[in-house]
């Protein structure tokens, strides 16, 4: 026989067995006087009574009596035989043979009293005695004494089976078949349909070869097991084979072999074969029912063919079959997962009006899937309509929910609904407190995270790998990697093994933290574990190796991968052509993407999106553009990620123009925009003042079957708040509390901007009071506050606020102290500004530009320009760079103090930086420098410099030359020329023509006349 079949695990061989079939049974134990006195009594009709007042058999009782007392053939009440056994069992201490139980168990048996004999081989098990010992002891019992081995032997495996040792009944199995002894082809196939339903595929495939072996002729329902065991590992080649070969012997697929069958193809993708199969049932006289069609549909739907779904639910109408809720519920869970949901409630719809009743399941996927939209207002409504209809919300219901409030970041609601839950005696499972611990960790409370995790343990659930595996990635967000690793590690001590997703969760933490050799130390353990990395291992490595730009590393990963097997796939050079456009190496991504190809890759559309993303965030849209015309030539159909990606771009650049185009051709194609999509336009329109059309956008969202979530509604509050509507920024926040999106930090701060900055300072102050008690204020919220009482003349209330913060733990940043700054350098407050800024100092912050303009300009407007100055060369000491307003601030004041030493080296300083910077600044000091009046002290201190080591760059030298040529005369710019060559200032062979010649040139290079027009960027042949 040509099945397919699996390895086995158990090997029996002849020597081994021999052992077991010569395992003593006694038969020959002598017929004592009290044997046969106990036996006579027990043909008695009133043995009970006897055996219970003779008050010395007790104490003659020992197991060598006991079973000499079973063997008497005087004795032929079989259940009389097992009251006695059972009696003398409790009250002999001594343990009792295993030959007794099992002459007794023949016996009744042979008698037909099997649930007797089922109840005594419990007993027999309950021994402790392995299983080698029972086995051996039945058989030989089998062989000595007349009686059917296979019911006993049937049984036996039964009794295993129902505690669960399902290792010992195999072995029974084996045994049995080794001496001849085989069960019956029924107990076989129910043996390899229980092992399939508990997934223990290794011993099912023993059974299974063990019943080839011994020549057992298998049915189609022992061909429907194998078939649907090979579908369980997606070997549906091997299924494909099995189905074929019974169809050869002669033994015809039951309707149940071909929604086996066609499961298995549906699971694995292969939906068209699926169906094929199933449009090929009619001809072998088999009309596919609702599961057949359940079973397609829920393939069509998996695989995101939802208008073939449609059309299957409509042929199952057409066959007479009413659909299940099962096929409503997986075009439900269909149309959920991509994010349709006014289509998921037009089928919910469909159902009601169809007469079909919806069940729990359908409602969870609803309110699972309006809960991953932010609708929780929504699911409230869903679970008071089941309820009304009487469909009771089960425990995975209050997960959902549960789930859904801690990723909104109401643990509050998430707490009573827990506590509802248990009132209503449903237990919370891993996946409730799961939810609660991943809600926990997004929203950085690491701590309650860690208290529940220890609470669930208490209350008895053992935590899984997908748990612990949360609990360390809210850890790796946090960058405490210690804890994370001591996460895995206890999870190893307490018996849960790490799978490859739990490791690849560490090390892509590590990786993106630049962690990398503690990364490859993961990476090896869990090698050593036997785990086989996957091409989502690499990928971390390859983005960590080329965000630092360590090249060598990256192609070491690609070479060490193929090792394993792993081929270099789209996801590979996607996440490389991501982390270099991340680290500005756009060259570098476009020469990967070109290689790709080479290696035997086609670029798919993600691929494309990628680089189209790095290419337009590196201000490269042209060449984004590009790319992205050429998708139609490509054949590849461009999504919703792609258009996304080009439209963010347009709306940073603020070109919102464009940015609808795109928009609406995407519509027009049929590409529905996502939440992401909506959030990118909403932005960018804000920021252009565009609160109108962000607005209409804004409830096109509900119109699309979405739900505008916190940023939504954040991005639109931000624009009415810089637009100076506070009124409609605060509707849209309350529209927010009643749709259950709750505020972020970000939220309340676009509001407390706006209020400062219509002066509204009582409501900003109500909004920072709810953010204090919300646990929500920021630095951000702080310095707004601190902002808006300055400009309002309230800096001691500023200054308060200020040691607020630090009391709150919120370390004030620069921006804090420089705002502050600013307000006393107006107020021309200098020692309150200065002590500020000392104290900023102290608190290790390094004052900025800002900080420094405030000061300058301070001090400037009371003449006070020594400490002006002083300030001015302190920034070079702190490494800070002056801009073109210090400069300028500066510069005006040297020419007011006529400080001719302090103008060139100014002038030298801002021409290096000429670039940068407008001329203004420099053409003022350059003027003074060699206005006549200053002519004569300029040669003088340009020697005092060159004593001192000092010198001035040749760009400086160039302008001073031209400068004494034009304002001067040449004779004086030429002596000019000689110092300097005799400093080393500039070369020897340099003249006064070649500067001035040059000079002219740059001159005319700048004129507007000969300048050309601005080009529109090419795209160059690099995609």
């Amino acid at each position: 026989m040509r099945l397919s079949s699996k390895p086995r695990l158990y090997c029996f061989t002849k020597t081994r067995f021999s052992r077991l079939e010569s395992a003593s049974l006694c038969t020959s134990a002598p017929k004592d006087a009290e044997a046969l006195r106990i036996a006579s009594i027990l043909t008695k009709d009133d043995w009970k009574g006897l055996l219970q007042t003779s008050s010395d058999l007790e104490s003659k009782l020992n197991p060598e009596i006991i079973h000499s007392i079973l063997l008497q053939s005087s004795v032929l009440d079989p259940k009389r035989l097992l009251w006695f056994f059972n009696w003398a069992s409790h009250k002999s201490p001594n343990p009792k043979k295993l030959d007794s139980f099992s002459f007794l168990a023949l016996t009744l048996c042979n008698s037909k009293l099997f649930p007797d004999a089922s109840q005594l081989l419990n007993n027999m098990i309950r021994t402790g005695r392995p299983v080698e010992a029972v086995l051996g002891s039945i058989i030989s019992c089998c062989k000595d004494y007349e009686g059917n081995g296979v019911y006993i032997l049937e049984i036996l495996i039964d009794c295993y089976k129902k505690m669960g040792s399902w290792d010992d009944a195999v072995y029974v199995f084996l045994g049995a078949k080794e001496v001849g002894v085989l069960p019956s082809l029924v107990c076989c196939n129910n043996f390899l349909g229980d092992l399939l339903k508990l997934n223990k595929l290794d011993l099912f495939w023993t059974v299974f070869n063990g019943m080839i072996d011994a020549k057992l002729v298998p049915d189609v329902y022992t061909f429907t097991n194998a078939i649907n065991a090979h579908c369980r590992v997606g070997d549906i080649e091997k299924a494909k084979r099995v189905l074929m070969e019974m169809e050869e012997m002669g033994c015809s697929p039951s309707l149940v072999t071909y929604n086996v069958m066609i499961g298995g193809l549906c699971r694995a993708g292969a939906v068209d074969e699926a169906l094929k199969l199933k449009n090929s049932m009619a001809e072998k006289g088999f009309n596919p029912d609702a599961y057949t069609y359940n079973i397609v549909i829920d393939g069509f739907c998996r695989e995101n063919r939802l208008p073939e779904a449609k059309l299957m639910l409509a042929e199952m109408h057409r066959a007479g079959l009413n659909p299940t809720p099962i096929a409503y519920t997986a075009l439900i869970n269909g149309f959920i997962k991509q994010g349709r949901m006014v289509d998921a409630f037009l089928v919910k719809d469909e159902m009601v009006a169809c007469g079909v009743k919806l069940n729990v399941f359908t409602y969870n996927s609803l309110i699972s899937g309006v809960c991953k939209a932010g609708d929780l207002e929504k699911s409230k409504a869903l679970i008071d309509e089941m309820v009304s209809i009487g469909v009771e919300p089960d425990t995975q219901t209050y997960s959902i929910m549960i789930e859904s409030y801690c990723r909104h970041g109401n643990f509050v609601k998430a707490h009573e609904l827990l506590e509802k839950m248990k009132k209503r005696n449903l237990k919370p499972t891993i996946y409730t407190y799961n939810g609660i611990i991943s809600g926990l960790c997004h929203s950085g409370d690491l701590c309650r995270a860690n208290n529940v995790f220890e609470a669930m343990i208490k209350q008895g659930l053992k935590p899984n790998v997908i748990l612990y595996t949360n609990l360390m990635r809210g850890h790796i967000q946090k960058s405490r990697f210690e804890e994370a690793r001591r996460i895995l590690d206890r999870m190893i001590e307490n018996g849960v093994m790490p799978d490859i997703f739990c490791c690849n969760t560490l090390i892509n933490g590590l990786c993106k933290a630049q962690k990398i050799n503690e990364a490859r130390s993961v990476l090896v353990e869990m090698v050593n574990r036997g785990l086989k990395p996957n091409e989502h291992t690499y990928g971390a490595f390859i983005h960590g190796y080329a965000k630092a730009g360590e090249m060598e590393a990256v192609e070491w990963c690609f070479r060490e991968m193929q090792s394993y097997g792993i081929a270099p796939n789209n996801a590979m050079y996607s996440a490389l052509i991501n982390s270099l456009c991340k680290v500005g190496n756009v060259n570098e991504a476009l020469l990967t993407y070109r290689c790709m190809s080479e290696k035997g890759v086609l670029p798919d559309i993600k691929t494309h999106t990628v680089l189209i993303h790095g290419l337009a965030t590196n201000d490269r849209i042209d060449d984004a553009l590009h790319l992205f015309s050429q998708l139609d030539e490509k054949g590849i159909v461009p999504d919703v990620y792609t258009y996304t990606s080009l439209i963010s771009a347009f709306s940073k650049l603020g070109d919102m123009e464009a940015a609808l185009n795109l928009y609406n051709k995407m519509c027009r194609k049929g590409i529905a925009p996502n939440i992401v999509t909506y959030n990118t336009m909403i932005d960018g329109l804000c920021k252009v003042g565009d609160t109108e059309k962000a607005w209409e956008l804004f409830n096109e969202i509900s119109q699309r079957g979405l739900a505008p979530n916190t940023k939504s509604y954040t991005m639109l509050i931000d624009g009415y708040c810089k637009s100076g509507s506070l009124t409609q920024a605060f509707l849209l926040l309350d529209k927010m509390a009643s749709k259950g999106v709750p505020p972020d930090s970000f939220t309340y701060s676009a509001l407390l901007n706006g209020c400062c900055k219509e002066g509204e300072m009582d409501k900003a102050l109500s909004i920072f009071s709810e953010m204090m008690q919300k646990d929500l204020a920021s630095i951000f919220s702080f310095n707004a506050l601190i902002d808006g009482l300055c400009k309002l003349g309230q800096p001691n209330e500023a200054k308060r606020l200020l040691d607020a913060m630090i009391d709150t733990s919120i370390t004030p940043n620069h921006v804090t102290y420089s705002i502050l700054i600013d307000h006393h350098c107006k107020a021309e407050e200098m020692e309150e500004a200065e002590n500020l800024f000392l104290e900023m100092q102290r608190r290790n912050l390094v004052p900025n530009v800002v900080t420094y303009n405030s000061l300058l300009h301070g001090y400037n407007r009371l003449g006070r320009r020594a400490e002006m100055f002083a300030h001015f060369e302190s920034m070079a000491a702190k490494g800070v760079e002056p801009d073109e307003i210090i400069y300028g601030l500066v510069a005006e004041a040297y020419l007011k103090e006529n400080n001719l030493i302090r103008m060139l080296k100014l002038l030298d300083e801002i021409l290096v930086k000429d670039d940068a910077f407008d001329k203004k600044s420099s053409l003022l000091l350059l003027d003074a420098v060699c206005e006549r009046k200053n002519f004569p002290e300029v040669p003088k201190l340009l020697e005092e410099m060159a004593e001192q080591g000092l010198k001035l760059s040749p760009i400086t030298c160039h302008k001073v030359i031209c400068g004494f040529h034009n304002k001067i005369s040449p004779e004086e710019a030429e002596r000019m020329l000689e110092s300097l060559i005799r400093f080393g200032w500039v070369p020897n062979s340099t003249t006064l023509n070649s500067i001035i010649d040059e000079d002219n040139d740059v001159a005319n290079s700048e004129s507007p006349i000969n300048s050309p027009k601005q080009a529109t960027c090419g795209v160059a042949c690099q995609v």
